[in-house]
Protein backbone atom coordinates (compact mmCIF):
# COMPACT_ATOMS: atom_id res chain seq x y z
CA UNK A 1 0.00 0.00 0.00
CA UNK A 2 1.68 3.59 -0.70
CA UNK A 3 0.76 6.09 2.10
CA UNK A 4 -0.14 9.03 0.13
CA UNK A 5 -0.25 12.91 1.66
CA UNK A 6 -2.01 15.90 -0.68
CA UNK A 7 -1.18 19.52 -0.01
CA UNK A 8 -3.52 21.41 -1.75
CA UNK A 9 -6.26 19.48 -1.89
CA UNK A 10 -9.35 21.63 -2.42
CA UNK A 11 -8.06 22.87 -5.40
CA UNK A 12 -9.61 21.36 -8.54
CA UNK A 13 -6.44 19.69 -9.41
CA UNK A 14 -6.24 18.19 -5.69
CA UNK A 15 -9.78 17.72 -4.87
CA UNK A 16 -9.76 15.06 -8.43
CA UNK A 17 -6.40 13.71 -7.00
CA UNK A 18 -8.15 12.52 -3.76
CA UNK A 19 -11.67 11.18 -5.89
CA UNK A 20 -8.77 8.92 -8.09
CA UNK A 21 -7.14 7.65 -4.64
CA UNK A 22 -10.64 7.23 -2.60
CA UNK A 23 -11.18 4.78 -5.71
CA UNK A 24 -7.68 3.47 -6.40
CA UNK A 25 -7.12 -0.02 -4.75
CA UNK A 26 -3.35 0.28 -3.49
CA UNK A 27 -2.91 3.83 -2.41
CA UNK A 28 -4.07 5.15 0.92
CA UNK A 29 -4.31 8.89 1.72
CA UNK A 30 -2.84 10.18 5.40
CA UNK A 31 -3.63 13.22 5.01
CA UNK A 32 -4.99 16.38 2.94
CA UNK A 33 -4.24 19.95 3.51
CA UNK A 34 -5.61 22.68 2.36
CA UNK A 35 -4.02 26.41 3.56
CA UNK A 36 -7.62 28.29 3.09
CA UNK A 37 -9.76 25.44 4.74
CA UNK A 38 -7.85 24.37 7.73
CA UNK A 39 -9.91 21.81 9.76
CA UNK A 40 -12.73 21.77 7.98
CA UNK A 41 -13.94 17.99 7.15
CA UNK A 42 -13.46 17.51 3.54
CA UNK A 43 -16.91 16.59 2.65
CA UNK A 44 -17.98 19.91 3.77
CA UNK A 45 -16.06 21.91 0.82
CA UNK A 46 -16.87 18.87 -1.90
CA UNK A 47 -20.24 16.93 -0.90
CA UNK A 48 -19.83 14.60 -3.21
CA UNK A 49 -17.52 12.71 -0.70
CA UNK A 50 -20.17 12.54 1.94
CA UNK A 51 -20.08 9.26 3.41
CA UNK A 52 -16.79 8.20 1.61
CA UNK A 53 -13.85 11.16 2.34
CA UNK A 54 -14.73 13.16 5.79
CA UNK A 55 -10.86 13.77 6.86
CA UNK A 56 -10.38 17.01 8.17
CA UNK A 57 -7.74 19.61 5.46
CA UNK A 58 -4.93 19.53 8.41
CA UNK A 59 -2.89 22.82 8.82
CA UNK A 60 1.29 23.44 7.09
CA UNK A 61 2.48 22.65 10.47
CA UNK A 62 0.62 19.95 11.03
CA UNK A 63 1.13 18.36 7.33
CA UNK A 64 4.66 18.36 7.98
CA UNK A 65 4.80 16.40 11.11
CA UNK A 66 2.80 13.67 8.83
CA UNK A 67 5.38 14.06 6.40
CA UNK A 68 7.47 10.94 7.85
CA UNK A 69 4.12 9.01 7.31
CA UNK A 70 3.84 8.71 3.88
CA UNK A 71 5.87 7.31 0.63
CA UNK A 72 4.75 10.39 -2.17
CA UNK A 73 3.53 13.92 -1.78
CA UNK A 74 1.31 14.86 -4.20
CA UNK A 75 1.36 18.73 -4.75
CA UNK A 76 -1.59 21.37 -6.12
CA UNK A 77 -0.01 25.05 -5.53
CA UNK A 78 0.12 27.92 -7.21
CA UNK A 79 3.54 28.94 -8.82
CA UNK A 80 6.41 29.58 -6.79
CA UNK A 81 5.08 27.55 -3.96
CA UNK A 82 6.06 24.43 -4.08
CA UNK A 83 10.02 25.02 -3.50
CA UNK A 84 10.56 24.72 0.27
CA UNK A 85 8.16 21.78 0.37
CA UNK A 86 9.68 20.04 -2.21
CA UNK A 87 13.31 20.79 -0.93
CA UNK A 88 12.21 19.08 2.45
CA UNK A 89 10.52 16.05 1.07
CA UNK A 90 13.37 15.38 -1.39
CA UNK A 91 15.85 15.95 1.74
CA UNK A 92 13.13 12.98 3.37
CA UNK A 93 13.44 10.52 0.55
CA UNK A 94 10.01 11.02 -0.19
CA UNK A 95 9.29 11.14 -3.90
CA UNK A 96 7.18 13.81 -4.91
CA UNK A 97 4.43 14.53 -7.80
CA UNK A 98 4.37 18.58 -8.35
CA UNK A 99 1.27 19.28 -10.31
CA UNK A 100 1.92 23.15 -10.43
CA UNK A 101 4.84 24.77 -12.60
CA UNK A 102 7.43 24.75 -11.05
CA UNK A 103 9.63 21.95 -11.67
CA UNK A 104 8.83 21.62 -15.46
CA UNK A 105 10.67 24.12 -17.27
CA UNK A 106 14.75 22.67 -16.81
CA UNK A 107 16.08 26.31 -17.37
CA UNK A 108 16.13 28.95 -14.58
CA UNK A 109 16.45 31.73 -16.42
CA UNK A 110 13.20 30.48 -18.46
CA UNK A 111 11.58 30.11 -15.34
CA UNK A 112 12.31 32.83 -13.86
CA UNK A 113 11.70 35.08 -17.27
CA UNK A 114 8.36 33.42 -18.06
CA UNK A 115 7.00 33.24 -14.59
CA UNK A 116 8.31 36.68 -13.18
CA UNK A 117 9.60 34.46 -9.74
CA UNK A 118 12.94 33.81 -8.51
CA UNK A 119 13.43 30.38 -8.74
CA UNK A 120 14.57 28.99 -5.30
CA UNK A 121 15.09 25.18 -5.33
CA UNK A 122 17.09 25.33 -8.70
CA UNK A 123 19.33 22.74 -7.51
CA UNK A 124 16.61 20.40 -8.39
CA UNK A 125 15.81 21.34 -11.86
CA UNK A 126 18.01 19.09 -13.54
CA UNK A 127 17.58 15.66 -11.15
CA UNK A 128 13.70 16.61 -11.69
CA UNK A 129 11.91 14.40 -14.29
CA UNK A 130 8.74 15.23 -16.49
CA UNK A 131 6.14 13.61 -16.16
CA UNK A 132 4.42 13.26 -19.38
CA UNK A 133 3.88 9.47 -19.28
CA UNK A 134 3.68 8.14 -22.59
CA UNK A 135 6.88 9.58 -23.90
CA UNK A 136 8.93 9.39 -20.35
CA UNK A 137 8.38 6.38 -18.78
CA UNK A 138 11.57 5.27 -18.38
CA UNK A 139 12.86 8.57 -16.76
CA UNK A 140 9.55 8.43 -14.33
CA UNK A 141 10.23 5.26 -13.11
CA UNK A 142 12.88 6.36 -11.18
CA UNK A 143 11.58 10.25 -10.22
CA UNK A 144 12.18 11.31 -6.87
CA UNK A 145 10.55 14.99 -7.91
CA UNK A 146 8.15 14.49 -10.57
CA UNK A 147 7.51 17.59 -12.73
CA UNK A 148 3.39 16.92 -14.08
CA UNK A 149 3.23 18.14 -17.21
CA UNK A 150 0.69 21.23 -17.82
CA UNK A 151 -2.95 20.73 -19.37
CA UNK A 152 -2.18 23.01 -22.66
CA UNK A 153 1.39 21.13 -22.73
CA UNK A 154 -0.37 17.26 -22.84
CA UNK A 155 -2.77 17.82 -25.45
CA UNK A 156 -0.21 19.68 -27.86
CA UNK A 157 2.90 18.02 -26.76
CA UNK A 158 0.73 14.66 -27.55
CA UNK A 159 -0.64 15.93 -30.69
CA UNK A 160 3.00 16.98 -32.26
CA UNK A 161 5.64 14.46 -31.06
CA UNK A 162 5.05 11.78 -33.75
CA UNK A 163 5.47 14.32 -36.39
CA UNK A 164 8.36 15.86 -34.92
CA UNK A 165 9.70 12.44 -34.31
CA UNK A 166 9.65 11.44 -38.00
CA UNK A 167 10.49 14.71 -39.40
CA UNK A 168 7.51 15.42 -41.41
CA UNK A 169 7.46 18.84 -40.69
CA UNK A 170 8.76 22.17 -40.89
CA UNK A 171 9.94 22.76 -37.19
CA UNK A 172 9.22 26.67 -37.25
CA UNK A 173 6.09 26.61 -38.60
CA UNK A 174 4.14 24.66 -35.74
CA UNK A 175 0.51 26.87 -34.42
CA UNK A 176 -1.36 25.99 -31.70
CA UNK A 177 -4.62 27.12 -31.04
CA UNK A 178 -6.67 25.59 -28.00
CA UNK A 179 -9.41 25.46 -26.00
CA UNK A 180 -9.87 25.21 -22.44
CA UNK A 181 -12.95 25.24 -19.88
CA UNK A 182 -13.05 27.56 -17.15
CA UNK A 183 -11.67 25.26 -14.39
CA UNK A 184 -8.24 25.84 -15.80
CA UNK A 185 -8.32 28.67 -14.42
CA UNK A 186 -8.18 27.13 -10.60
CA UNK A 187 -11.00 27.65 -7.92
CA UNK A 188 -9.79 30.98 -6.67
CA UNK A 189 -12.31 33.56 -6.92
CA UNK A 190 -12.05 36.36 -9.91
CA UNK A 191 -13.97 38.42 -11.24
CA UNK A 192 -13.02 36.94 -15.19
CA UNK A 193 -14.22 33.39 -13.99
CA UNK A 194 -17.98 34.22 -12.76
CA UNK A 195 -20.94 33.40 -14.61
CA UNK A 196 -21.78 36.09 -15.95
CA UNK A 197 -18.44 36.93 -17.41
CA UNK A 198 -17.67 33.95 -19.46
CA UNK A 199 -20.91 32.78 -20.59
CA UNK A 200 -22.00 33.44 -23.73
CA UNK A 201 -18.19 34.21 -24.84
CA UNK A 202 -15.17 32.88 -26.22
CA UNK A 203 -12.05 34.78 -25.59
CA UNK A 204 -8.17 34.67 -26.33
CA UNK A 205 -5.52 35.10 -23.68
CA UNK A 206 -2.08 35.45 -22.89
CA UNK A 207 -1.60 35.79 -26.37
CA UNK A 208 1.61 35.24 -27.06
CA UNK A 209 2.74 35.38 -23.53
CA UNK A 210 1.24 32.06 -22.22
CA UNK A 211 3.50 30.47 -19.77
CA UNK A 212 3.23 26.94 -21.13
CA UNK A 213 4.81 28.30 -24.34
CA UNK A 214 8.15 27.27 -23.07
CA UNK A 215 7.10 24.03 -21.68
CA UNK A 216 5.60 22.54 -25.00
CA UNK A 217 8.47 24.42 -26.94
CA UNK A 218 11.39 22.21 -24.54
CA UNK A 219 9.90 19.11 -24.76
CA UNK A 220 9.20 18.99 -28.43
CA UNK A 221 13.00 20.27 -29.23
CA UNK A 222 13.51 16.80 -27.62
CA UNK A 223 12.17 15.15 -30.65
CA UNK A 224 14.69 17.05 -32.88
CA UNK A 225 18.07 18.34 -33.88
CA UNK A 226 17.12 22.16 -34.12
CA UNK A 227 15.35 23.83 -31.27
CA UNK A 228 11.21 24.08 -31.55
CA UNK A 229 9.59 27.45 -31.39
CA UNK A 230 5.52 27.65 -31.62
CA UNK A 231 3.08 30.19 -31.75
CA UNK A 232 0.34 29.83 -29.17
CA UNK A 233 -2.92 31.19 -28.67
CA UNK A 234 -5.34 30.25 -25.68
CA UNK A 235 -8.94 30.54 -25.25
CA UNK A 236 -11.59 30.28 -22.43
CA UNK A 237 -14.58 29.09 -23.15
CA UNK A 238 -18.16 28.79 -21.25
CA UNK A 239 -17.64 25.40 -19.93
CA UNK A 240 -16.34 23.40 -16.46
CA UNK A 241 -13.55 21.14 -18.19
CA UNK A 242 -11.83 20.06 -21.29
CA UNK A 243 -8.92 20.86 -23.72
CA UNK A 244 -9.07 21.08 -27.41
CA UNK A 245 -5.94 21.93 -29.22
CA UNK A 246 -5.85 22.59 -32.82
CA UNK A 247 -2.57 22.15 -33.97
CA UNK A 248 -1.00 23.58 -37.30
CA UNK A 249 2.35 22.57 -39.18
CA UNK A 250 3.84 22.90 -42.90
CA UNK A 251 4.33 19.46 -44.04
CA UNK A 252 7.89 18.82 -45.65
CA UNK A 253 6.72 15.99 -47.70
CA UNK A 254 3.86 14.79 -49.76
CA UNK A 255 2.15 11.79 -47.25
CA UNK A 256 -1.54 11.45 -47.14
CA UNK A 257 -3.87 11.10 -44.66
CA UNK A 258 -3.83 7.63 -44.42
CA UNK A 259 -0.40 7.16 -44.24
CA UNK A 260 -0.31 9.60 -41.24
CA UNK A 261 -3.40 7.60 -39.27
CA UNK A 262 -1.02 4.54 -39.62
CA UNK A 263 1.97 6.30 -38.14
CA UNK A 264 0.18 7.55 -35.30
CA UNK A 265 -1.73 4.39 -34.50
CA UNK A 266 1.93 2.78 -34.95
CA UNK A 267 3.44 5.35 -32.23
CA UNK A 268 0.40 4.78 -30.06
CA UNK A 269 -0.07 1.43 -30.60
CA UNK A 270 1.06 0.40 -26.90
CA UNK A 271 -0.77 3.21 -25.30
CA UNK A 272 -4.01 2.70 -22.92
CA UNK A 273 -5.26 6.42 -22.54
CA UNK A 274 -3.90 7.71 -26.39
CA UNK A 275 -6.62 6.66 -28.52
CA UNK A 276 -5.67 7.69 -32.24
CA UNK A 277 -9.62 8.33 -34.21
CA UNK A 278 -11.00 9.13 -37.69
CA UNK A 279 -13.45 11.07 -36.22
CA UNK A 280 -12.59 14.04 -35.00
CA UNK A 281 -12.46 14.24 -31.10
CA UNK A 282 -14.95 16.52 -29.05
CA UNK A 283 -13.97 17.19 -25.09
CA UNK A 284 -17.27 15.79 -23.97
CA UNK A 285 -16.01 11.69 -24.87
CA UNK A 286 -12.70 12.35 -22.60
CA UNK A 287 -14.45 14.31 -19.69
CA UNK A 288 -13.93 12.54 -16.50
CA UNK A 289 -11.50 10.41 -17.83
CA UNK A 290 -7.57 10.03 -18.43
CA UNK A 291 -7.75 9.42 -21.99
CA UNK A 292 -6.38 11.52 -24.96
CA UNK A 293 -8.46 11.61 -28.46
CA UNK A 294 -6.35 13.01 -31.45
CA UNK A 295 -6.81 13.01 -35.06
CA UNK A 296 -5.35 13.69 -37.98
CA UNK A 297 -6.23 15.75 -41.19
CA UNK A 298 -4.35 16.94 -44.36
CA UNK A 299 -5.28 19.98 -46.24
CA UNK A 300 -3.47 18.98 -49.36
CA UNK A 301 -4.34 22.32 -50.71
CA UNK A 302 -1.55 24.34 -48.34
CA UNK A 303 0.27 21.14 -47.51
CA UNK A 304 -0.62 21.56 -43.86
CA UNK A 305 -1.10 18.63 -41.62
CA UNK A 306 -3.73 19.40 -38.85
CA UNK A 307 -4.15 17.52 -35.70
CA UNK A 308 -7.09 17.78 -32.79
CA UNK A 309 -6.35 16.44 -29.46
CA UNK A 310 -9.11 16.37 -26.97
CA UNK A 311 -8.14 15.93 -22.71
CA UNK A 312 -9.76 16.77 -19.90
CA UNK A 313 -8.13 19.35 -18.02
CA UNK A 314 -8.25 18.42 -14.62
CA UNK A 315 -7.21 15.03 -15.48
CA UNK A 316 -5.53 13.87 -18.19
CA UNK A 317 -4.39 17.76 -17.85
CA UNK A 318 -3.84 17.38 -14.09
CA UNK A 319 -4.68 14.58 -11.44
CA UNK A 320 -5.51 11.29 -13.54
CA UNK A 321 -1.82 11.97 -15.16
CA UNK A 322 -0.25 12.36 -11.88
CA UNK A 323 -1.47 9.55 -10.49
CA UNK A 324 -0.63 7.53 -13.41
CA UNK A 325 2.91 9.12 -13.16
CA UNK A 326 2.90 7.49 -9.08
CA UNK A 327 1.60 4.15 -10.16
CA UNK A 328 4.75 3.99 -12.48
CA UNK A 329 6.52 5.42 -9.82
CA UNK A 330 6.20 2.63 -7.73
CA UNK A 331 6.15 -0.34 -10.08
CA UNK A 332 2.19 -0.88 -10.35
CA UNK A 333 0.48 -1.21 -13.22
CA UNK A 334 -0.04 2.07 -15.42
CA UNK A 335 -3.39 1.77 -15.43
CA UNK A 336 -4.27 1.25 -11.69
CA UNK A 337 -7.22 2.94 -10.55
CA UNK A 338 -7.76 4.55 -14.14
CA UNK A 339 -9.45 2.38 -15.76
CA UNK A 340 -12.52 4.59 -16.40
CA UNK A 341 -14.31 6.50 -19.47
CA UNK A 342 -15.82 9.12 -19.95
CA UNK A 343 -19.65 9.46 -18.81
CA UNK A 344 -22.12 10.79 -20.77
CA UNK A 345 -24.46 13.12 -21.60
Amino acid sequence: MINVGIIGSTGYAGENVVWILCNHPEAKIIFVNSHSYTNIPFNKIYGNFNGYFEDECISNSDMEDKLSQIDVLFLGLPSGKSFEIVDKANKMGLRVIDMGADFRLKEQKNYESWYGLKHESSHLLQNSVYGLCELNRENIKTARVLANPGCYPTASILAMAPLLKHMLIDNDSIIIDAKSGVSGAGRSASIGNLFCEVNESIKAYAVATHRHTPEIEQELSKFTEKDVFISFTPHLVPMNRGILATCYAKLTKVISEEELNELYSEFYKEEYFVKVLKDLPETRWVKGSNQCHISVRVDKRTNRVIIVSAIDNLMKGAASQAVQNMNIMFGLKETLGLEFFSMAP
